[in-house]
């Protein structure tokens, strides 16, 4: 397995964000393609194309993804006829930026048939034939539901252009699904991971945890009376047990990246640094 860095983690400009991964001894970046990042897919002129790919190649990396994520979701039908567009032009320039990954959240999906259930499979449906026609994946991050779940829903695509951008911080998260136990459900269809850490912020957090937040380490009623869903944290400190974990990754046959994302943290230079050293430390003790 490889070992990436989302640029936008560092909080710096792409430039500099590139030039750090690689003084961490990371082999790819991902980075977004929306208005959120560097770039976007209306920008990315056979100019722009050159400049980008210059950055990234003279610092040694590749794109392990890009992320097309517009913060939407696909639940709602007349949306959608934006935003798939949107997401196909994502691939096309992604694919010029020699990158056949594109990873997004496409929302919560209902675990009973309905109709909300029905929109998103139609644009799924669609994302998932166009990116099968240029050999690329647009890949559905986990977490808002559990494994067997999103697995079910790709099943019924009946195309295999969505796959799946597995983040095991956010089925401990949000889901409250074990990542060694989901990887079993959605593994033939991995083709990137994030490498992120969190707890669940309910009965089922550990006694004995304690989390710094705003320079003060809380304990466990503190954490459990803040009023917030799940937190993140720096990689091996929360609950995804990554000695579990990457086994069961290597076991689906998945052999590509596992991109460190840190959307949070006053140092997060510092804590991506402490993540690439600790998921090189794990690769090489298990041989992967």
């Amino acid at each position: 397995m490889k070992i990436g860095v989302m640029v936008e983690s560092f909080r710096k400009g792409f430039r500099e964000g590139v030039e750090e991964a690689a003084r961490l001894g990371a082999q790819g970046i991902q980075a977004y393609m929306t208005p959120y990042g560097y770039m976007t897919a209306e920008e990315m002129t056979a100019e722009k194309i050159r400049e980008v790919m210059d950055i990234v190649s003279s610092n040694g990396l590749v794109f392990s993804a890009i992320c097309g994520d517009f913060g939407v979701g696909f639940a709602d039908e007349e949306q959608n006829k934006i935003y798939v567009e949107k997401s196909k032009r994502v691939l096309e320039k992604a694919k010029a930026l020699g990158c056949d990954i594109v990873t997004t959240h496409i929302g919560r999906i209902p675990e009973e048939e309905c109709a909300v259930k029905e929109t998103m499979r139609k644009a799924c449906r669609s994302l998932a034939e166009f990116a099968d026609s240029m050999g690329s994946s647009f890949a559905v991050e986990t977490g808002t539901e559990s494994g067997r779940i999103l697995c079910d829903f790709l099943d019924s695509l009946g195309a295999g252009g969505v796959r799946v951008n597995f983040d095991p911080a956010n089925l401990v998260m949000v889901a409250g699904d074990r990542p060694e136990r989901a990887v079993a459900d959605v593994g033939k269809y991995i083709v990137h991971t994030h490498a992120k850490d969190g707890y669940k912020l309910d009965e089922s957090l550990p006694e004995d945890v304690k989390i710094v937040i705003d320079g003060e380490a809380k304990d466990h009623e503190a954490l459990l009376g803040m009023g917030r869903a799940y937190i993140e944290v720096p990689l091996g400190e929360g609950g995804v047990n990554f000695d579990t974990y990457l086994p069961a990754l290597a076991a689906t046959g998945f052999d590509g990246f596992l991109t460190v994302e840190r959307e949070v943290g006053e140092d997060p230079c510092r804590d991506i640094g402490l993540a690439v050293r600790f998921l090189r430390e794990k690769l090489e003790k298990m041989g992967l």
